[in-house]
């Protein structure tokens, strides 16, 4: 098992599969309600025009094309043995369930392929939709990413995301009944929040016991609302000192059992306007790993201080 101070999702995968397994993100073709839909608006401020930076994916591809090409370079780059298709790009679930069931078993018909990872909003999960992800759940390994960014109302006002935290809870509460995995994505550095409300959300998601979660900082994309701001001299991005000291406490704060999914953002390096740092992961994931280690603490640490154990018990994802 990981040395690492959190529960780290690469090493889940290793322990439930019995060796490597990689991600390959695939482009269905979605848009999303933001895009195209009876809202009227432009998107996310932080959503480019191919859907918040996906990186390294083969679009204009059929779904099982995609996931062959994909194939070839993690196998070449990571030596990985088996994958999970990450439907990533924009809103996987807004479509009807028919067209939803037809590109989630392509992905399933290629060989090596022994899980689906569906990333979607809020406001996109009716009942018949949960429902049929909860079919996937019970035929192969399956997990729901739920973008959510940050539990307060003004901020997702302020982010256009065009749905509020009660919407998340509901889908949320959908996910849960039918057992299906969560993994909630949030970010750090948000205009308008500070420390404390950043950790609020780390307490919501802790209160929660939210099976996964996804860390990213706010960095800024070429043709995005947020770059206008950003070139205006109207947004302040947080500098690498303050984002690895607000992981580790992000950290602190989360159910130990919870999968750290991901702990940085990393935008395409030809749409990245800011935080140029945020292009060195590795010594930013570095850095944290030193950072718990200085205070002498790990995921979880802060609960047990405060009130001696988890809040919220949670089963453990299987």
């Amino acid at each position: 098992m990981s040395e690492k101070r959190y529960q780290l999702f690469s090493e889940h995968l290793k322990c439930h599969f019995g060796g490597r397994v990689h991600k390959i993100s695939v482009d269905a073709g979605f848009s999303c309600p933001n895009r195209g839909g009876t809202r009227d608006l432009p998107g996310c401020l932080f959503c480019d025009p191919g859907g918040s930076g996906a990186v390294g994916i083969d679009r204009g591809f059929p779904v099982a094309e995609q996931i062959e090409r994909g194939k070839e370079v993690m196998t070449r780059k990571y030596r990985a043995e088996s994958f999970l298709a990450y439907f990533q790009p924009f809103s996987n679930t807004w479509a009807a369930t028919k067209h939803l069931r037809e590109l989630y078993d392509e992905a399933l018909a290629v060989s090596g392929v022994v899980g689906l990872a569906v990333g979607t909003r809020p406001d996109c999960l009716p009942s018949d939709v949960l429902d049929l992800l909860a079919g996937y759940h019970r035929r192969t390994y399956f997990w729901l990413e739920l973008g959510l960014q940050s539990i307060h109302d003004p901020t997702l006002r302020f982010l256009r995301r065009g749905h509020d935290y009660a919407a998340f809870l509901k889908a949320y509460a959908g996910a849960r009944q039918r057992n299906l995995r969560v993994c909630v994505h949030i970010i750090l550095g948000l205009p308008g929040e500070g420390r404390a409300e950043m950790l609020a959300t780390a307490d919501e998601m802790a209160r929660l016991g939210v099976d996964g979660i996804k860390i990213h900082l706010l960095h800024v994309l070429k043709g995005t609302p947020l770059g206008d701001m950003y070139e205006k001299g109207g947004l302040r991005i947080l500098e690498q000192a303050e984002y690895i000291s607000l992981a580790c406490d992000f950290l602190e704060r989360l159910h130990p059992d919870t999968l750290i999914h991901r702990l940085t953002g990393d935008g395409p390096r030809d749409l990245l306007m800011a935080p140029l740092w945020s292009l060195n992961k590795w010594e930013v994931l570095n850095a944290i790993d030193d950072e718990l280690a200085r205070r002498g603490s790990r995921q979880g640490s802060f609960r047990r201080t405060e009130d001696g154990g988890p809040r919220t018990e949670i089963r453990r994802p299987g």
